[in-house]
């Protein structure tokens, strides 16, 4: 009985940790300038919004509906939308799953291996965050390097207004003359085009797959040229341009806050690596922190000084261009 009562504790606190992390991830909902590019390119002023919590049928499989899971969890953050942004073919309720079968099998671990038990918890945690942590590791890289594609794309698609083409022929010259992840998105758009969508929702739907500022002011600046006219090709060599000075000067503060960052692994690394090696040292040592009261106290005071150290450390180095 005691034993299945610590395997659902584990997963509880383990779905709380995901969702926790989740709710990390997905910040605010941005700055001032994101919030008003939004408004600008949400359907160009003529409509609502397309709801993010709504897929696109025209890009959903047939067979892909939101589970009950999946719309219970939607109301702390859309998933759905976070694993798209990352390209991943997993679905909500597939990620869930692998979440939770690696709480239970690290929780296990402890049950079948000498490792004592009131590790159970802090086991489970850590190997449930691990898809969490592939997933924005790949959405982070994927929008890094869409970013680095960007100027070059938009030098191509001015190149190619100049030339004649129509916008939608420029957006499958950058399909197919650019490489991934820049590919799919203007491919992506250049199909909806095709099928019927209006460019302002093709737009809106690539700044909501790729969250980038600079992909909102291009979105911005095509709609607004829709709109009032004017000379596009020159608007989007000023945002390439624009966008290359600012990877430049992003460049300068990463050089320039390299010994903050790397300070910041070491402290933080630090003392998790000593407590394990007191642990395969001297584990009766150790467990004095979780079996006598004051000693639970410092363990619980460590852990919140420890993250406040970490919040504290990444506002000085992360250093917004």
């Amino acid at each position: 009985m005691f034993t299945i009562l610590v395997i659902v504790a584990v997963f509880v606190g383990v779905v709380t940790l995901v969702l926790g992390v989740a709710t990390m991830f997905r910040g605010s909902g941005g700055t001032r300038a994101e919030d008003r590019l939004h408004m600008l390119t949400a359907g160009g002023g003529r409509g609502q919004a397309r709801d993010p919590e709504k897929p696109n049928l025209l890009a959903q499989p047939l067979d892909d509906f939101p589970s009950v899971v999946e719309q219970f969890f939607s109301r702390f953050g859309n998933l759905r939308l976070y694993l798209e942004q990352a390209d991943s073919r997993m679905s909500p309720t597939k990620f869930f799953i692998i979440s939770g079968a690696l709480a239970l099998g690290g929780a296990g671990l402890c049950f079948i291996t000498p490792v004592p038990k009131v590790f159970a918890p802090f086991i489970g945690g850590l190997l449930a965050v691990i898809p969490l942590f592939a997933v924005c590791l790949k959405r982070r890289r994927r929008i890094h390097a869409f970013s680095r594609q960007l100027p070059e794309a938009l030098e191509l698609l001015g190149r190619a207004l100049r030339a004649g083409h129509s916008l939608g022929a420029g957006f499958n010259l950058v399909a197919q003359e650019m490489g991934q992840p820049i590919r799919k998105e203007f491919q992506t758009a250049y199909e909806e085009q095709n099928f019927g969508i209006p460019l302002e929702e093709a737009l809106e739907g690539m700044t909501e797959r790729v969250p980038n500022l600079d992909l909102r002011f291009f979105a911005t600046a095509v709609i607004l040229q829709r709109q009032t006219g004017g000379d596009l090709a020159e608007i989007l060599d000023k945002i390439g341009r624009l966008i290359r000075e600012r990877f430049q000067i992003w460049g300068q503060v990463q050089a320039l806050t390299g010994e903050g960052r790397l300070s910041g692994i070491v402290l933080l690394a630090l003392p998790p690596v000593l407590f394990l090696a007191i642990l395969y040292l001297n584990p009766e040592y150790v467990m004095m922190l979780f079996t006598d009261p004051m000693g639970k106290k410092m363990l619980a005071g460590a852990i919140v000084l420890q993250l406040m150290g970490a919040i504290a450390i990444r506002k000085i180095v992360n250093i917004k261009v």
